[in-house]
């Protein structure tokens, strides 16, 4: 079931977010993903659209929409590969006639994920504190 979330539940994101980032960047450095967490409960979540996808009354993954941008699709890596992200980005796209995203170039789970659902970069740029390359996505 995919519904949105309520504030009580950022802490079961955060861990969420916390182990499949862990996954998706393991070349990020350990100050910047501190600095991203708190971000993520004290700022992007409250004032972000999310949804959530519950499985057997605990939520298994989410999707934080700024307008039309994804800015996370997160999925607990217990539940990879069952269609999850799949799910969410259909849903948001009820609500989004084109819809954007960023995502590390070296993230080896997301970039395929974006690129397998009709995402196409049309920017690129070296993301300050990383130093990684950051891709800008498109989805018509």
């Amino acid at each position: 079931m995919i519904r949105k979330y309520n504030e009580k539940e950022i802490p079961a994101l955060i861990q969420i977010w916390e182990l499949s980032s862990k996954l998706a960047h393991p070349f990020l450095d350990s100050a910047f993903t501190q600095m991203v967490k708190k971000a993520m409960a004290e700022t992007y979540l409250p004032n972000s659209n999310t949804w959530v996808y519950e499985a057997s009354n605990t939520i298994v993954g989410f999707i934080s929409m700024i307008e039309n941008e994804i800015g996370g699709l997160f999925v607990h890596p217990n539940h990879h590969s069952k269609g999850i992200g799949t799910e969410l980005v259909k849903h948001i796209n009820q609500f989004h006639k084109q819809l954007e995203v960023e995502v590390f170039n070296e993230n080896k789970i997301g970039k395929p994920f974006y690129e397998k659902h009709g995402f196409k970069v049309f920017k690129e740029y070296i993301q300050e504190g990383t130093n990684q390359k950051v891709l800008r996505m498109k989805k018509l």
